[in-house]
């Protein structure tokens, strides 16, 4: 037999899971801005602000000193000793025993899925939603159906009993995300309330991606005093150490840690054994001088983390005033996180607007379709960053807005 005989060999492909995944439109508009003088982007979820300098100058020393090896797969004992101080303090008593590093919250998400989620297990998501949360159980063959928040005069809303009737016996998880991105929307504690006893009577593990926790203004109203909440509701106030709750965090947000890629999750103890199993075949173990930065952050930081949320709530009154003045503009206030997710006009195609107000314009926002369909007729803007540069961004969506229709 010739070499021209033998059978042409098919492409290959990924696995039919993957390939099925929605890529990332939040990315797709901000790949659409490369070239483009002079771009505002409000795209992505971080601060314009480097990480302190208290935090980077504890990375530093730890690189000095050559902590430059591998470490316990579940984290350090003083930062996972640091994390219990630190959750015992905002939602009660909390082991070390309990508490698990990882290598960012991207990667505890992705962990406490496959522990508790297989092949042709049922998910259900509370959207509009960070793509992230709902592909991550896909990627396990699991199915994902939606539940979608209300908007309205008072924002974005649950509803509860629509809901409860989504976790049917039989339902393996919940992903809830409260503070919401995209919409800043938080899960009140009576809601938790009720989702905690209702996924205790049909055995659902409850997976709470809770990383804006500490971006809360519980007011929700522009102008008024800071509230004194230190932190969102959360089901750990409610839930015990050790019953099908997995709560998620990151450095991310409350300490501008984006780059840094670490996060935790408090779990049941039972599933320490097992979920250090996974960090070992995942990524090993988070970097030894990214984990002394961590303690770092829960140990120094509050005083810094308390202005941050004073700045960016100062930010989101700001451009909440800006954007109602705009005429077509649809916004409400939300309680947390730190976005704000609108309506203008446009925005039922908000993928073409958003890449057209990048060509145009120069200004860089994401798409609402970006956060499935619930979220198309939106976009986000993330607020993290100063009043000026906020302006210059309102000015830009002004004189898209008063371009022909055609532009648009």
């Amino acid at each position: 037999m010739s070499e021209s005989d033998l059978p042409v060999p098919s492409i290959p492909n990924a696995r039919d899971a993957v390939r099925a995944l929605r890529p990332s439109q939040i990315r797709e508009v901000a790949n659409a801005g490369f070239g483009v003088a002079d771009v505002l982007p409000f795209w992505f979820g971080e601060s314009d602000r480097v990480t302190p300098a208290f935090i980077r100058d504890a990375a530093s020393a730890s690189l000095a000193a050559g902590a430059t090896f591998y470490t316990h797969n579940l984290g350090i004992a003083p930062l996972r000793a640091a994390l219990a101080g630190y959750v015992s303090e905002l939602h009660g008593a909390t082991s070390a025993e309990h508490i698990a590093v990882t290598s960012a919250g991207v990667n505890a998400l992705m962990l406490a899925a496959q522990l508790v989620v297989g092949a042709g297990d049922r998910v259900v998501a509370v959207t509009p939603l960070w793509p992230n949360l709902v592909e991550i159980p896909k990627i396990l063959g699991a199915h994902v159906e939606t539940v979608a928040l209300g908007y309205g005069e008072r924002g974005w809303q649950l509803d509860l009993e629509q809901l409860l009737a989504a976790l049917t016996p039989g339902t393996k998880m919940l992903l809830i995300n409260s503070p919401n991105n995209p919409t800043g929307w938080v899960m009140s504690r009576d809601e938790q309330r009720a989702v905690l006893a209702h996924c205790r009577r049909h055995g659902i593990w409850i997976v709470a991606d809770e990383v804006y926790e500490r971006l809360y203004y519980a007011d929700a109203k522009p102008g008024a005093a800071a509230a004194p909440s230190r932190t969102a509701p959360s089901f750990l106030d409610l839930a015990s150490r050790d019953e099908r709750v997995i709560c998620v965090n990151s450095f991310s947000k409350a300490w501008l840690m984006t780059g840094w890629r670490l996060g935790w999750i408090v779990a049941p103890a039972s599933l320490m054994d097992d979920l250090g199993k996974l960090v070992e075949y995942n990524t090993s173990c988070a970097p030894a001088f990214v984990q002394q930065a961590g303690i770092a952050a829960v140990e120094q930081g509050e005083r810094f983390t308390q202005e941050l949320v004073r700045d960016l709530k100062a930010s989101r009154d700001h451009l909440v005033r800006a954007l109602a003045a705009v005429p077509g503009v649809d916004v409400k206030v939300p309680p947390g996180a730190m976005y704000l997710f609108f309506s203008m006009p446009g925005a039922s195609r908000s993928l073409e607007l958003c890449k057209a107000m990048v060509r145009d314009v120069g200004l860089g926002v994401a798409p609402g379709s970006a956060f499935g369909p619930q979220g198309e007729g939106f976009v986000r803007w993330c607020y993290a960053c100063d009043t000026a540069r906020l302006d210059a961004g309102v000015e830009r969506l002004k004189r898209f807005l008063s371009q022909p229709a055609t532009a648009q």
